[in-house]
C-alpha cells in the first residue's frame, strides 16, 4: 500500500477514523501483553520503526551486521520475509531464490550475510543458533512479541517523523509513539530533523545516520532519466536522484514490495530514457529486463560510529 496523504497531517478524517485506531491500538498491546515470548540462545537486535512504510531498516541492519563481523563475532540476519511466499525457517540462496519467495529485504541482506526467513520468528532464531550465529539481526518485528529483543532499535525518518502521531488506519503508527519509544532502547534518527522528531525522543539515547549515494551517483550529473520506485516513501528515492544532480524527467510510483510485470517496466524503458531505481525495487524487476534498468545503491554513514560501537559491544553475550 502507499501511505495516504491525510497520515501526514492531522484533520477531519484522521478524528474521525480515531475509534478504528483506538480498537488497533488495543489489540496489538494485547498481543504484545500476552507473553514473554521466546529467548534466543543468542543476543537478538530488533531493527524497527513505529510507522508503517519504509525508514531506512535494511541499510541500519547492514551496517550493523558488518559493525558485528568486525568485532569478530557470526552474525546472522532475520526477517519475515514480507512480499514472499516462504514460511520457513529457510536460509536464503540469493542465487537460487527471489523476492517472490523469499521478498525484498532478504535477498539485500543475504547479499552480506547468513540470512533467514521466518514467519515464525523463534524459528528462525533456532535455525540459526544451529547454523552457528552468535547474534541475530533482526530486520522489523518490534511490534512482535513472539521473539525476545535484547537490544531495541527505532528507526525513524527525520523528514517523516511520525505523520501526523495517529495510529493506523487514523495516522501511520503501527502502535502508540509512547509505547513504541519506551520499548526501545535507542532511536536512530536517519537524515536531518525537518519536522521536529527529536521533541518526542526526550530521555532516549538517539543515533544520527543518513543514507549515502553508492558510487553510481557520479552517473547521474546531468542525466535525463526515468525513475521509478516501490518504498515505503518513494519520494526520498526521487529527490535523491536530483540531489545527484539529474534531471528526472518521469517519475512513477508504485506500492511498496510491488512485484512488478514486464509490461510495466517496459512502459518506462520504452521512454527512451536512462531508466533508474532502488537497490530494493531492483530485485523485483524481471529477471530478463533487470539488465536495463540502473540501481543507485545506498550505505548508512553514522554521524558517531563509537556511539554504535559502545551500543554493540554492551550486548549481554551468552
Amino acid at each position: 500500500m502507499q501511505a495516504p496523504d491525510f497520515w501526514r497531517h492531522d484533520g477531519l478524517v484522521p478524528r474521525l477514523l480515531s475509534p478504528l485506531a483506538g480498537l488497533y491500538a488495543w489489540g496489538g498491546r494485547k498481543k504484545r501483553l500476552g507473553g514473554e515470548g521466546f529467548r534466543a540462545a543468542m543476543p537478538v537486535i530488533c531493527v524497527g520503526n513505529i510507522v508503517a512504510g519504509g525508514a531506512g531498516k535494511t541499510p541500519v541492519c547492514l551496517s550493523l551486521g558488518a559493525k558485528l563481523a568486525e568485532m569478530g563475532r557470526n552474525p546472522h540476519f532475520l526477517t519475515r520475509g514480507y512480499g514472499g511466499t516462504e514460511a520457513g525457517p529457510r536460509l536464503v540462496d540469493p542465487i537460487r531464490h527471489n523476492a517472490g519467495r523469499v521478498g525484498d529485504e532478504a535477498l539485500l541482506l543475504a547479499a552480506q550475510g547468513p540470512t533467514w526467513v521466518a514467519r515464525h520468528r523463534p524459528d528462525g532464531a533456532v535455525a540459526a543458533a544451529e547454523m552457528g550465529a552468535d547474534v541475530l539481526v533482526m530486520d522489523d518485528g518490534f511490534q512482535n512479541g513472539s521473539l525476545r529483543h535484547d537490544l531495541g532499535l527505532v528507526v525513524v525518518d527525520g523528514a517523516y517523523g511520525f505523520g501526523n502521531g495517529r495510529v493506523i488506519p487514523a495516522g501511520p503508527c503501527r502502535e502508540p509513539v509512547a509505547d513504541g519509544l519506551a520499548r526501545a532502547q535507542a532511536v536512530v534518527l536517519m537524515g536531518g530533523d525537518i519536522v521536529g522528531v527529536r521533541r518526542h525522543l526526550k530521555g532516549k539515547r538517539v543515533l544520527q545516520a543518513r543514507l549515502v549515494p553508492g558510487v553510481e551517483a557520479t552517473q547521474l550529473q546531468g542525466a535525463k532519466v526515468a525513475a521509478f520506485a516501490g518504498i515505503g516513501r518513494p519520494a526520498k528515492f526521487f529527490d535523491t536522484l536530483r540531489q545527484c544532480g539529474a534531471q528526472v524527467v518521469t517519475q512513477k510510483s508504485f506500492p511498496d514490495h510491488h512485484a512488478y510485470g514486464k509490461s510495466e517496466i517496459a512502459e518506462i524503458l520504452d521512454q527512451g530514457l536512462e531508466v533508474w531505481t532502488t537497490a530494493k525495487d531492483a530485485v523485483r524487476v524481471p529477471a530478463e529486463l533487470r539488465a536495463q534498468v540502473r540501481v543507485l545503491t545506498v550505505t548508512l554513514a553514522w554521524d558517531d560510529d563509537a556511539a554504535v560501537d559502545e551500543l554493540l559491544a554492551g550486548l549481554a553475550w551468552r
